[in-house]
């Protein structure tokens, strides 16, 4: 039975969501604060992997269900396998994240499960949402669901990182479970930036995934001519089954998401949490919700700050030169992993590098592409 108020409601049930729950039940002074989850499904299916890099344990490391310490590039100019300790390569699976998370939560008296959709959120006199006809009130909404594309703005570039995966499994050994591919450039570049990466769990099962950075989607059979063409041609698979499928869309802008809306506080990819030029989420989405957590802990407001704004500015820079294809995608990445030690890009891309890594890492790419990009941001 739905309560008509509630201390917190969260909308979405995804990994925003779900980590920010999380975090908020591991913490004692919280304990007894009412929450409502809501989202449209139950999440019962396994739809979609997540990948991240760390030096230290993961929050949800009883759930990391496989790890690499080495990883693979390969480009048409450039291939390399290096070890990236002190770093780890992590992956979780979504259906081992829905459930942890969901065995957590049935375990707490406080937090209520809806499903349904969201019509309307609203922040003036009171804050909450309406769903299927009834409004419900709380002192904060953490909303995770992007409702549309944004109003773009002169200077904001809107690419979509899009992916489709397949789970393969082969009779006979063939992946190397000791190295995890980043990266593989080798396949066709004419839609635009377009790699795969593999993620191998058994010497016959892997993860592979076909990643495209473009302005718009392929259609549904381009995706799966890809991925066979890349398990034949460069995998040398003559034979596997597909276990598993997943596609996935990611938006990749500068464009500033709004963090909060008077007492609505956007979190996830809604709250600008998605790496403007890589797609990578998972580790901001827990650097933000640990934040917040501990804000509310310590009753204060759940108003969280960004990583330092020269990261967005250098996001801003890249897209600009994807979007006007400057560079090709293949190039900026191999110069980075051939001219720079491993664990100086991942920090970069994680946005916890150093001002002189940073300078070091940009002086190694083109000067007059990357030097045009960034006048067209500053102007």
């Amino acid at each position: 039975m739905l309560q008509s108020h509630y201390d917190y409601i969260i909308a979405g049930a995804g990994c925003a969501g779900l980590s920010l729950l999380m975090r908020i039940l591991q913490q004692n002074e919280l304990q007894q604060k009412r929450i409502l989850l809501i989202d449209e499904t139950e999440k019962e299916r396994n739809d979609r992997t997540w990948c991240f890099w760390e030096k230290e344990e993961s929050f949800f490391e009883t759930i990391v269900f496989q790890s690499w310490d080495k990883l693979q590039f390969y480009s048409d100019d450039f291939s390399s396998e290096f070890s990236i300790a002190p770093y780890s390569y992590k992956m979780i699976r979504g259906i081992d994240f829905y459930r942890h998370c969901f065995a957590v939560i049935r375990q707490s008296p406080n937090v209520d499960f809806h499903k349904g959709k969201i019509d309307r959120l609203f922040s003036d006199a009171t804050t909450g949402i309406v769903t299927g006809g009834k409004t419900i009130t709380a002192d904060y909404v953490f909303n995770s669901i992007l409702f549309g594309k944004p109003e773009l703005k002169k200077k904001d570039v809107w690419l979509l990182q899009h992916f489709k995966g397949w789970l393969v499994e082969t009779e006979t050994p063939v992946f190397n479970v000791a190295a995890a591919t980043l990266m593989d450039f080798r396949i066709s570049q004419k839609n635009g930036t377009a790699f795969c990466y593999v993620l191998p769990s058994s010497p016959t099962e892997a993860l592979v995934e076909y990643t495209l950075f473009t302005p718009a989607l392929l259609q549904p059979h381009e995706y799966d001519e890809g991925l066979e063409n890349y398990l034949r041609a460069f995998l040398g698979l003559k034979s596997f089954t597909v276990k598993e499928s997943e596609f996935g869309v990611i938006p990749m802008t500068n464009h500033r998401f709004a963090n909060r809306h008077n007492r609505i506080v956007h979190i996830g990819t809604a709250g600008g949490q998605t790496k403007g030029s890589s797609g990578y989420t998972f580790s901001f989405i827990q650097r933000h919700s640990k934040q917040i957590a501990e804000n509310l802990a310590r009753q204060e407001q759940p108003f969280v700050a960004g990583s330092p704004k020269r990261f967005h500015f250098y996001d801003s820079v890249l897209l600009q030169v994807l979007d006007n294809h400057l560079v090709e995608g293949e190039e900026i990445f191999a110069t980075m992993f051939r001219k720079n030690k491993p664990q100086e890009v991942l920090a970069f891309l994680n946005n916890t590098s150093s001002f002189a890594t940073e300078l070091k890492i940009i002086s190694t790419l083109p000067i007059l592409p990357f030097f045009k990009a960034a006048m067209r941001q500053m102007m």
